[in-house]
This record gives C-alpha cells, structure tokens and sequence, in this order.
C-alpha cells in the first residue's frame, strides 16, 4: 500500500476557495480504482493549514492518479491561492497486524 500526506496552508482570504477545491478533488479521488481512501482536514493547530492522507493499492495506481489531468489543476489552483508551496510525502507501507 502506498500512503500519502500533505499539506498547504491558505492565505487566511483564500481558505474558503482552497477548501472547496480541495473537497471536490478528495471527492473525485475517491471514485478512481483501486484508491483505498483520499481524505483532508483541517489542522487543529493552524485553521488555514490543510492536511491531505490518502491510501492507495500501489505506487501504479497512484502514478495515474498524479496523471488525471483534475489532479494536475487542482494543485495549479491551489497553490496560486495558498501561502506557500505545498507539501507532499509518499511512503510504501504494509499492514503488520
């Protein structure tokens, strides 16, 4: 399984619009093959800091996932409104129980 985190953090005027993209884009992930799970929250600690955790069967499907071209737009859009650039981190992980 491959898991996924990230992260972006709105500009405080911008946080409602990244927050929308950002729901539609977790709720269209959803529906492609073989993704285990695509979820965002919003951090405790900071309301403008998005957190992004996604679960996917394997790094393939997760390859063509990252070629969706809603995929590529989304990220275009949300960083143009964020106040900086994203953050991204890719693990391979195994159930151990």
């Amino acid at each position: 399984m491959i898991i996924v985190t990230g992260s972006i953090e709105a500009k405080p005027e911008h946080l409602d619009e990244i927050l929308r993209l950002s729901l539609e884009h977790v709720v269209r992930s959803r529906q492609e093959p073989r993704c285990v799970s695509h979820d965002v929250h919003i951090d405790a600690e900071n309301p403008n800091r998005l957190v992004f955790f996604e679960r996917w069967a394997d790094m393939d499907v997760l390859q063509a996932h990252f070629a969706v071209p809603e995929s590529n737009a989304f990220v275009q859009q949300v960083t143009q409104l964020a106040a900086g650039a994203p953050e991204l981190a890719i693990y391979s992980a195994e159930k151990v129980q």
